[in-house]
C-alpha cells in the first residue's frame, strides 16, 4: 500500500474533524437553529473575521521568503481592500440576519470566540511562518464547501435571499479555493523539512480545536 504524503496526512486530519460534522453546522444546514440563534452567532463570530485579515499581516510579517510574502499579501487585500472587505460583508450578513452594526460592535465576546482568536494570533505571530501558514491552511481549506452549505441553508431554510446579506459566503465559495489550492502548494515545500513536520500538525490540531470549541459553545449557550 502507498503511504500517503504528508499533505494527504494533513489533509486527513483536517477532513475528520472538518467543521461541517460539527452538530451546530449540521443543524444550521437543516432549518434546525433558530433565527435568533443564527443572529447570536454573526455576532460572536465577527471577533475572528474581523480578526483575520491581522493573522495575515502577522504570517506575512514573519516570513522570510518574498514569493511567499507575495502569495500572503494578494490574500490580504482579498480579505481587507475597499468598501467590500470581507469584514464588511460579515456585517452586512449580521445586519440581514435583523442585528444593527452597534449591536456586533458591542457584543460580549464568550469564552470560546476569545479562546479562537487567541489561537490564530498566537499561530499566526510565530516566528516559525510554516506554524501560522498551518493555521491559515486549515481554516481557509474548509471555507469554500462551508460558504456554499451556509449559503444553501440561509436560503432554503431561512428565507434569505437578498445578494447582499449571501455575498460573504458567495464570496468565500470561490476566492478560498484557490487560497487553497496555493497554501497548501507552499506547506508541501516547508513541510519537506522534516523538523517542520510535526509544528505544522500542532498547529492544525489547536486551530482545529479552537473552532470545533467556538461552535461547542454556542449550542451550549444558544440552542
Amino acid at each position: 500500500m502507498e503511504t500517503k504524503s504528508f499533505i494527504d496526512q494533513l489533509d486527513a486530519k483536517i477532513e475528520e474533524k472538518h467543521l461541517l460534522n460539527h452538530s451546530f453546522y449540521q443543524a444550521w444546514n437543516t432549518g434546525a437553529l433558530s433565527h435568533e440563534t443564527i443572529q447570536e452567532y454573526a455576532a460572536q463570530y465577527f471577533q475572528h473575521v474581523s480578526a483575520f485579515p491581522r493573522y495575515l499581516s502577522a504570517i506575512h510579517s514573519n516570513c522570510d521568503d518574498i514569493k511567499t510574502r507575495q502569495i500572503l499579501l494578494d490574500n490580504l487585500v482579498d480579505e481587507e481592500k475597499g468598501p467590500e472587505n470581507h469584514p464588511e460583508l460579515w456585517m452586512r450578513f449580521a445586519e440581514g440576519m435583523g442585528s444593527s452594526r452597534d449591536r456586533i460592535n458591542n457584543t460580549s465576546a464568550m469564552k470560546e470566540i476569545e479562546d479562537l482568536v487567541q489561537t490564530f494570533n498566537t499561530l499566526s505571530r510565530s516566528e516559525q511562518y510554516h506554524i501560522g501558514l498551518a493555521a491559515l491552511y486549515c481554516y481557509e481549506s474548509m471555507q469554500p464547501e462551508i460558504s456554499e452549505t451556509k449559503k444553501d441553508g440561509l436560503q432554503k431554510f431561512y428565507g434569505i435571499k437578498d445578494e447582499e446579506t449571501l455575498k460573504f459566503f458567495t464570496v468565500h465559495m470561490h476566492a478560498d479555493k484557490w487560497h487553497r489550492e496555493v497554501v497548501r502548494k507552499l506547506l508541501v515545500e516547508l513541510s519537506k523539512t522534516e523538523e517542520n513536520q510535526p509544528e505544522i500538525l500542532d498547529a492544525v490540531d489547536s486551530a482545529l480545536l479552537a473552532l470545533n470549541n467556538f461552535l461547542s459553545g454556542m449550542e451550549r449557550d444558544y440552542c
